[in-house]
């Protein structure tokens, strides 16, 4: 029974690392991701060593082994949104009575504005794990905004 246990919390460690390596280097953390990936190969090679080891046998090592992988990928995620790394544009279009509100409790932000008619486009750099709670100051203001996000990348200092 502890060798199903060990395969099972393995695959969970193995995917959650190595989701985990995907969102760190898509991040530009290339130094982290090599060596998350590192671990993740070990890991893979001691659990894949004990599950192919009489696999015909003992079905039992593939079921845990297919589990961990579930669950680990699933918490690899979980964490991921935790950290929140990276950055966001939140894009905010609102009537342009609004604009002065949002701006002002969004003060600690970068936001550039475009303003046209009676609409206003607000444009908030922000970093990731900040989204909700702008996208929450909005809605307070203007439960009619329309927001939208997209990931972001800064390319040099904003000014």
């Amino acid at each position: 029974m502890l060798i199903y246990f060990f395969i099972f919390f393995s695959k969970i460690i193995e995917n959650t690392l190595s989701t985990l390596r995907i969102i760190v280097v898509a991040n530009g953390k290339k130094k982290l991701g090599a060596l998350l990936q590192g671990i993740v190969a070990l890991v893979w090679i001691f659990v894949t060593g004990i599950v192919i080891t009489n696999i015909n046998k003992d079905i039992f090592k593939i079921i845990f082994f297919v589990l961990g992988s579930i669950v680990g990928s699933y918490l690899g995620s979980i964490i991921e949104e935790k950290i929140a790394l990276g950055y966001l544009i939140v894009m905010c279009i609102t009537r342009k009575k609004y604009e002065n509100e949002i701006k002002d409790k969004l003060k600690d932000y970068k936001i550039i504005t475009l303003s046209q008619g009676d609409s206003t486009i607000l444009h908030v750099f922000t970093k990731r794990k900040d989204a909700n709670k702008i996208k929450n100051i909005i809605s307070d203001i203007d439960k009619n905004a329309t927001i939208i996000s997209e990931k972001a990348k800064m390319l040099s200092n904003m000014v």
